[in-house]
């Protein structure tokens, strides 16, 4: 049976969280999503037993939970539970209470099931490709790795050390000094040594860091510039002044950083030791964040689709189908865009080259706009590009791929602070000059256009005689060539009447 809403409900060691999604063709948009930080963890006493605060928070958040899910079938909704309640001597007894809170069956996976499934969410949030993707997901009582390409696991395992579990073991009350932080990460370099050997053989292109430890280590490195030149990701210089600044202060409670949420602080320490540990043993070098997780993993589980292609060619295809798309002015325009690109960037030639596809995509989603209003599309579309959800783009890749749709058209002075960088500039101009030529959206041949880098701007070539033929194409090159002044850039109409023979 097929559901317009499916949901997954993760019981995590640190965090309980419901993801709704809504299905549109192959893919899966999210729709609504509530999180409570149980610390489930945190509750489990010396003996393996749960206590009564944390069952009494977790049964409180399923509660809410299942308020949300009232009306849903119960084939449309999954509910996982990880490492705390695999452990835990009183599970059973506390999932019979958690599944009348919830109104739904509640699975405990394994450690590797659980791997796989936090593979596929953060599959489906990358861009689909044949490189090797590391996957290191810190949880609260366990961490997960992956070793994968596309949407296919090689290597699954999952380690008993968890954000929660350390933070109480190695740094109890948030006290932090050189000698716990040693302990903990050595702990953790112990567990990671026993499955780093098959790991570095099989080798990886790309290291991906899932979930809150990464995201909030990853925030606070960006944010505090941490990284050696202020870069984004995950670094191992990053790390290190993370952690000399958390010893310093000596206690988590005290630490004053940007970015710091504050249901993060408990399990700072702990995630940072094991965050460290991976870095010592396995040496990512520099590891990027995901946003897809163990709930993302769940949700296209469900589905039972998979894609085998570049999950962003889905989402165009998706959107242009939303959106309503001129399909035939969208080819004409990426067919003309394309040839300019290929001349002034002969590297880019290749259809699967990135600044290619980037191209690509905006010229077929450039008037995504329209469907809001035809005055001002281009600012409409930029907004619904920057914001909305898009299944396999990074929030970085829709912020590019909006200024592109918002520059191709218009005063471009305006877009000087809009922090386009030389790529987005060449890739607006190919598309640009593309819009001039086919403002007609007709099927008729186009004159010979060439184009080549000019001093600090560039080169149009075209039939002086087409052009004396085609009196409003003429004067918006003219106009073009004002816009691109206001860049101190340079765009000079060369008017040949011999261009066939000279460029063809």
């Amino acid at each position: 049976m097929a559901y317009d809403l499916i949901a997954a409900v993760d019981l995590g060691s640190n965090s309980f969280r419901l993801q709704i999604g809504r299905v549109v063709g192959d893919q899966i948009y999210p729709l609504d999503s509530l999180k409570e930080p149980i610390r489930l963890a945190a509750g489990l006493t010396t003996d393996k037993m749960l206590d009564g605060p944390s069952r009494a928070r977790g049964l409180e958040a399923l509660a809410r939970f299942g308020e949300r899910l009232r009306g849903f079938d119960p084939g449309a909704v999954r509910a996982v539970a990880t490492n705390t309640l695999r452990v835990a001597k009183n599970a059973g007894a506390f999932l019979v209470q958690a599944e009348v809170a919830l109104g739904f069956p509640i699975e405990v996976i394994a450690g590797r099931e659980e791997a796989r499934l936090i593979y596929l969410g953060v599959a489906h949030t990358l861009p689909g490709s044949r490189q090797r993707q590391l996957v290191v997901d810190i949880g609260g009582g366990s961490t997960e790795f992956i070793i994968g390409s596309d949407f296919q696991p090689r290597l699954l395992e999952s380690l008993f050390m968890g954000c929660v579990s350390y933070s109480l073991r190695y740094f109890p009350g948030g006290h932090v000094d050189r000698r716990s932080f040693k302990a903990a990460e050595l702990a953790a370099r112990m567990e990671i040594q026993a499955i780093a050997g098959s790991f570095r053989e099989t080798g990886w292109d790309l290291a991906v860091g899932a979930s809150g430890t990464a995201k909030a280590i990853a925030d606070l490195l960006e944010l505090n510039r941490l990284n050696p030149g202020g870069g984004p990701g995950i670094t191992l210089a990053g790390l290190d002044a993370l952690k000399a600044a958390l010893i310093k202060v000596g206690d988590v409670t005290r630490l004053q950083m940007e970015g710091l949420r504050a249901d993060r602080i408990p399990v700072l320490p702990g995630g940072l030791a094991i965050m460290s540990a991976v870095f010592h043993e396995l040496a990512p070098g520099v590891m990027v964040f995901s946003e897809g997780a163990l709930r993302l993993g769940v949700l296209y589980d469900q589905l039972g689709r998979y894609h085998h292609a570049d999950l962003r060619e889905a989402t165009v295809t998706q959107f242009m189908q939303r959106y309503d798309v001129d399909r035939h002015q969208a080819a004409r325009v990426s067919r003309t865009a394309q040839a300019l690109l290929g001349q002034l960037a002969p590297e880019c030639e290749a259809p699967d080259h990135p600044q290619a596809r980037f191209l690509l995509w905006a010229a077929r989603l450039h008037e995504i706009g329209n469907s809001i209003a035809h005055a001002g599309y281009q600012k409409h579309g930029a907004y619904i590009l920057a914001h909305a959800d898009m299944p396999g783009f990074s929030k970085r890749d829709q912020a590019s791929l909006s200024r592109i749709v918002l520059a191709q058209r218009g005063k471009l002075g305006r877009l000087r602070d809009c922090g386009m960088d030389s790529w987005e500039w060449l890739l607006s101009f190919c598309l640009r000059i593309a819009l001039v030529f086919h403002r007609s959206r007709s099927d008729a041949p186009l004159p010979p256009i060439t184009a080549r880098v000019h001093g600090n701007g560039y080169e149009l070539c075209v039939d002086g005689d087409w052009l004396d033929r085609s009196p409003l194409t003429a004067a918006v090159l003219q106009e073009e060539q004002a816009q691109w002044a206001e860049l101190e850039m340079d765009l000079h109409i060369d008017r040949e009447s011999r261009i066939t023979s000279r460029h063809r």
